[in-house]
């Protein structure tokens, strides 16, 4: 992001916990709030003040909201009021674009990028030139998601993030490398996955150390939640795997007993445990400052049965 998050949908008080998770997924899971109704969050409520100037000052902020900050490049809020507010499962980051992520977003997100607006069903063959496609939720600054792209050309990757630096950043990685099997996704991942992905259409899922809100009264803010994998399984092709990473114990701890409970996967590990680091999954730098901490990374990969 420039100064500002890409999806400033909920302020959030509380800061995010010290882990050495790299990225923070780009979905939510929650309780709906009234579709439709427009906040005027930050307009003036003041007694006296017309409600066509009040109209007016929510108006200028709706379309602050939808400009994009980069011409053709990816939009603050791409989905806009058109979909539902709800309780988002990552922590909007503020950090600054460099000179060169913002040149890769300026030249390559017309090619690679695209927005979650909600408005459209994605043709994943279109789009990935038949390749079969992977879908990972939050990718940080994207070393990780080149380094697998690079491993594997014959499988395109759908990265889905809201942080502008990481999007420019592995836009920029994409191209230096030659990688044609990527596509940045900017917005809400479970925008994504209800509204604009075919049943059936992924070859896989990648949740990389998502934000495990540790505070117990935050639990309901982690995005792996037994109402998302019931929308994950419907866009899972039967016999894809859902790989889920984490350094923080008690969210493995979860993560382990929703995706065990849950009819529509199986765990490929015999004895039901947790997994070895697949050869697959890059060790990143932010994962071996966690290691030197003391920290346990865990694997979980679970089939759609």
């Amino acid at each position: 992001m420039v100064s500002e998050p890409m999806n400033p949908s909920e302020s959030l008080s509380e800061d995010s916990p010290e882990s050495s998770s790299e990225h923070l997924s780009s979905s939510a899971v929650g309780t709906p709030s009234a579709a439709g109704v427009p906040s005027t969050a930050g307009v003036p409520s003041a007694a006296g003040i017309p409600d066509e100037l009040r109209a007016a000052a929510f108006e200028r902020q709706r379309r602050l909201r939808q400009e994009p900050r980069f011409p053709g490049g990816p939009a603050i809020d791409p989905a806009g009021s058109h979909h539902e507010r709800r309780i988002r499962s990552f922590q909007p980051r503020r950090s600054r674009v460099t000179p060169g992520q913002e040149d890769a977003l300026l030249r390559l997100w017309p090619k690679w990028g695209l927005d979650i607006d909600g408005q459209r069903v994605l043709d994943l063959p279109e789009l990935f030139d038949g390749l079969p496609v992977v879908l990972e939720i939050g990718f940080g600054m994207g070393e990780a998601t080149a380094q697998m792209a690079a491993d594997d050309p014959g499988t395109g990757i759908l990265a889905v993030d809201v942080h502008t630096p990481g999007q420019g950043n592995l836009l920029g990685l994409a191209d230096r490398n030659g990688l044609s099997n990527i596509r940045v996704a900017n917005g809400d991942a479970i925008i994504l996955l209800r509204e604009m992905l075919k049943p059936d259409s992924l070859d896989g899922l990648r949740v990389y150390f998502p934000d495990p809100w540790p505070k117990k009264r935050h639990h309901k803010r982690r995005l792996i939640q037994p109402e998302f994998l019931d929308l994950v399984a419907q866009r899972l092709k039967p016999g894809a795997v859902i790989h889920c990473a984490t350094d923080w114990e008690p969210y493995a701890e979860q993560m382990l007993e929703v995706l065990t409970a849950h009819p529509l996967f199986e765990n490929t590990v015999a004895d039901g445990g947790y997994a070895p680091r697949p050869a697959f999954r890059p060790l990143t730098r932010f994962e071996g400052q966690g290691l030197d901490k003391g920290h346990v990374v865990h694997d979980l990969l679970f089939a759609r049965s």
